[in-house]
């Protein structure tokens, strides 16, 4: 029988999602009993001719990490779509724009200014900032377009499923992969998880349904071991995050960051993940609440961590 053909390909991430996917260990040597990587930039020598001269839908499935920062990615986004039978959004910054969709608070011209004038070590008082095109005496030099806002792959091309995370677990990516190899995959559109409900679902933890007066930082206070995290003043995002993890920072004494995206039926993690802090807020005074509020650091940060540009949203309005 014929092996599969896999394709991986990291767009605007962190490059956590590439050491995700070596996590599964010996399974490896499964994975190459059934299947050829024909495409990994980060691993082996494969050029995007390489890519634009494979026919349509012959590569079986690839796993497309990072968010849609640049017209590089969009271009790979739409190449890989139409070369691949199955696409799947691996990670966070794939399915909800994770960590680089906290850029869409600003725009292009906010982060160039950030970025190669205003930081303390940059010395640029000529504000000379990136150009898409620029000639040389060997001729003209070309580099991706730098985008105003972060896209996830969803919102750029058709996805057939998503393996949440960030990065994904182990047990979480070779869900995912031995479905492939066995044929056995799951309706389109499919978030691939061991657990649909939330994380809270997976965590030891106990809910006593207890109302706090103050939110902390995690460095403010060292929590009890058995209690539920949101109800001792951290801002926990397990009750809004679909589980499947195995709700490993609970366990850690670090709250869950949402990572693993809504849960099913909800279209904006963050309003979820709000609506649940508000709940456990102790105070029927206005000037307490707005109190109570105000000590909650980074809010978008917080509450959109991994989902800004997937949220309703989507991104901050530049005046």
């Amino acid at each position: 029988m014929a092996k599969l053909k896999l394709a991986l390909y990291w767009a605007s991430s962190c490059g956590g999602c590439e050491i995700a996917q070596l996590q599964i260990g010996d399974k490896l040597l499964k994975l190459a009993e059934v299947a050829d990587i024909v495409f990994w930039p980060v691993a082996i020598d494969v050029k995007y001719k390489d890519v634009e001269a494979m026919p349509e839908k012959s590569i079986d499935v690839c796993l497309f990490n990072g968010a849609i920062r640049t017209s590089e990615q969009e271009h790979m986004a739409k190449m890989l779509r139409e070369k691949s039978k199955v696409l799947i959004a691996y990670g966070a910054c794939a399915y909800g724009g994770g960590i680089p969709g906290l850029g869409n608070m600003f725009n292009r011209e906010l982060i160039f200014e950030r970025a190669y004038v205003e930081t303390p070590s940059t010395d640029n008082k000529e504000k000379v900032f990136p150009q898409t095109k620029y000639k040389v005496p060997e001729g003209e030099l070309t580099i991706p377009e730098f985008y105003d806002t972060v896209k996830t792959l969803g919102q750029t091309v058709d996805v057939d499923y998503v393996v949440p995370g960030c990065p994904p677990e182990e047990k979480t990516t070779w869900l995912a992969l031995e479905a492939l190899i066995e044929g056995k995959l799951p309706p389109k559109g499919t978030v691939i998880t061991h657990n649909a409900k939330a994380v809270c679902d997976d965590c030891p933890r106990k809910r006593d349904v207890k109302k706090v007066k103050k939110f902390y930082r995690t460095f403010e206070i060292i929590p009890e071991p058995e209690i539920c995290l949101l109800e001792q003043g951290l801002l926990c995002a397990g009750i809004a995050t679909r589980g499947g993890c195995g709700a490993p920072c609970p366990q850690a004494n670090m709250p869950c960051t949402g990572c693993y995206g809504p849960v099913d039926g909800v279209i904006d993690q963050g309003a979820h993940f709000l609506s649940a802090v508000a709940s456990v807020i102790d105070s029927n005074d206005p000037e307490e609440i707005q109190r109570i509020i105000a000590g909650i650091h980074d809010p978008v940060g917080t509450f959109y961590r991994y989902s800004l540009p997937d949220s309703l949203l989507r991104r901050a309005k530049i005046k």
